[in-house]
């Protein structure tokens, strides 16, 4: 029997479906080198703060307009049905020393909760929003077609609907491959990118029937995994086959913090159309053309996204740097938070 730390074939459908079909990560890329951490860099945090907020007292719904967009069965949809349903949490405040406001967008079967570790952070001194992409967390599904693009989109527009200036957009996983998009579209729109295990490099080479295939087996058996896994999330093995795919050491986690991605995270509806839309969509050549000043951060042991891709984006993003976390996988900013929130605040401020 395997024990926690060691590789092991997954225990769950969707793990096994994704590790036979869907390889974001193949065993033989290369691993960059770690970037020293140059300060601490426990790994997870015994004593979060987030723990001890009423996050009620931070959550909105706002109604984001999105005109001209095709809905999902290819058609138009009158301006007055393309309001945007948004569940989002907002901490801090704009100061008048003109700090950026920060914006976290999560991840494929992610939720606003992905950054639980470093929204209060942040909150201390400068405005933090994070929000639930529609079809994902506890925003409905939208009216219309959902892809890369629709997302970059409503990230302009929510940003717009919430009145949000100078901006530093930071993106995980499928989230930093829709800030990258945003910041490609627009590129006078965000004043600072961050991508962290950012999709978009491996994805553009994924074959897209084998990987819907799998985005609909993994949909299909979301209901009766949720069930049988809901009972077994408190046992430390049971929790560790669950989450060894995105971490490196769920096993040195706190529970509550996986409780917290797994119950805003998995089954939502929104999977698998963002499958589709990720899948074979191609932002490489357009990224060359970014002038924001990036921040690439990634997990060495990523077993999601390959750790490699990181170079990918350094090569074809001429203002950026990037930092590589040592034993870290897939979530960096919750794995890592002291060092991950030390990094982006020093990027933030130069």
């Amino acid at each position: 029997m395997s024990t926690p730390g060691q590789d092991a074939p997954s225990t769950t459908l969707v793990g096994q479906l994704l590790e036979e079909y869907f390889p974001f990560a193949p065993p033989t890329s290369p691993l960059p080198d770690p970037t020293p951490a140059e300060g601490p860099d426990p790994y997870g945090n015994p004593d979060p703060e987030w723990l001890k907020i009423d996050w009620r007292a931070h959550l909105h719904w706002i109604e984001v307009p999105m005109p001209d967009e095709p809905s999902p069965d290819g058609g138009p949809q009158p301006d007055d049905d393309q309001a945007t349903s948004v569940n989002y949490v907002e901490m801090g405040r704009s100061t008048k020393d003109t700090r950026l406001t920060v914006l976290f967008v999560h991840g494929l079967s992610g939720s606003w909760q992905n950054w639980l570790e470093n929204i209060p952070h942040f909150s201390n001194a400068r405005r933090v929003i994070a929000l639930d992409l529609p079809g994902f967390g506890h925003s409905p599904m939208p009216r219309w077609r959902i892809s890369i693009e629709s997302y970059a989109r409503l990230l302009h527009r929510f940003c717009a609907a919430l009145g949000v200036g100078d901006c530093a957009l930071v993106g995980n996983s499928m989230g930093g491959f829709i800030s990258a998009e945003a910041a490609s579209a627009k590129p006078d729109r965000f004043e600072k990118l961050v991508l962290v295990s950012a999709a978009g490099v491996s994805s553009a080479r994924l074959r897209r029937q084998p990987a819907e295939t799998v985005a609909r087996m993994a949909t299909a058996a979301a209901p009766l995994l949720l069930k049988l896994q809901e009972r077994g999330m408190r046992r430390p093995r049971v929790r560790w086959a669950t989450f060894k795919g995105l971490f490196q050491h769920p096993e040195l986690l706190r529970r509550e913090l996986l409780l917290e991605q797994f119950d805003n995270g998995a089954g939502r509806p929104g999977f698998l159309p963002a499958v589709q839309g990720l899948v074979g969509y191609d932002i490489l050549d357009q990224l060359t053309e970014v002038e924001v000043p990036t921040l690439i951060v990634w997990g060495r042991n990523d077993r999601v996204v390959p750790p490699h891709d990181s170079v990918g984006f350094g090569r074809r993003l001429h203002n950026s740097r990037t930092v590589i976390f040592d034993d870290t996988g897939h979530l960096p900013q919750l794995e890592r938070p002291t060092r991950f929130n030390r990094v982006l605040e020093t990027f933030l401020a130069e």
